[in-house]
């Protein structure tokens, strides 16, 4: 597996992005460009990748595809072609989204999120895009979230099943499935179960961490991984047994000093354990 975050040195080359990069001692990377970036900015940057052993982890699409209103969801449709389509170029190994919501906050709760109808909405609109696209060799990939599909690995595999397409494929972020006390104290069952379900499907995981405070009623807190409860051992054991290319890869953190601390303690709790990162 390979580490990786994001950066907070500007850069405005090819070179400089991969010097970052290598001074963090990240071996994944976010992509490095926007989708207004011309076709010989994408190749530069993927040539310098592939020339420096960094794997380009994934491409944001963040939308709401299933919105119910016709001009988000039109635009968000765009969005995710326009993405997955920049994944093929640069060489990354997947896009993510989220499904989206069937509310006004795109990655927020809904009543009708968890509907049966919003199921198969969401499989239309992912066949749409990847058919839209058809890309050769990436990916596009559904992010769990705790309150809309995929909120369980079996709904992930009811998904990828449902979606029927071999470009479709996992983005695997645990803290997203911790969702109650008993998936919180028993996250390391829900981490193996979410590998032996969807092991060969996982294209690219995010780093972070999970922290249930004491007061009421239930709250679940984000953060940094090494002070929380998420079983980073099983983890990465488990991700250990992939390709070794799998990218992980730090977010949602405040500051750069945050961002250090973290693959400080993610590095050595590998070496402890005998994995690569």
């Amino acid at each position: 597996m390979r580490l990786g975050g994001p950066l907070f040195q500007p850069y405005t080359s090819p070179a400089e992005w991969v010097a970052a990069l290598q001074a963090k001692g990240y071996r994944a990377a976010f992509c490095p460009v926007g989708l207004d970036a011309d076709a010989q900015a994408v190749a530069g940057y993927r040539q310098s990748a592939a020339a420096a052993d960094i794997v380009i982890a994934e491409v944001g699409a963040w939308s709401n595809p299933i919105s119910p209103d016709p001009v988000i969801r039109g635009a968000a449709m765009e969005k995710c072609c326009q993405s997955l389509a920049l994944a093929e170029a640069i060489g990354a190994r997947c896009c993510v989204n989220i499904v989206g919501s069937r509310g006004e906050k795109w990655d927020g709760p809904h009543a009708g999120d968890l509907l049966e109808e919003t199921f198969h909405l969401i499989v239309e609109s992912v066949q749409m895009i990847i058919d839209t696209v058809e890309p050769e060799s990436t990916y596009y990939t559904l992010e769990a979230m705790p309150w809309m599909y995929p909120d369980s690995p079996e709904a992930y595999l009811r998904l990828l099943q449902a979606i029927d397409r071999p470009h479709n494929a996992v983005h695997l972020d645990p803290v997203n499935l911790v969702n109650s006390p008993q998936r919180y104290f028993a996250n390391d069952v829900l981490i193996r179960d979410c590998f032996a379900q969807l092991g060969p499907h996982i294209r690219s995981c995010h780093a972070k961490d999970i922290l249930l405070q004491d007061h009421l009623t239930v709250h679940l807190d984000e953060v940094r991984p090494g002070t929380g409860a998420l079983d980073y051992r099983t983890f990465l054991t488990e991700l250990d047994k992939l390709d070794p290319d799998i990218p992980l890869m730090l977010e949602h953190l405040p500051n750069e000093a945050e961002y250090d601390a973290a693959a400080l303690h993610l590095r050595d709790l590998a070496r402890e354990i005998g994995c690569a990162l």
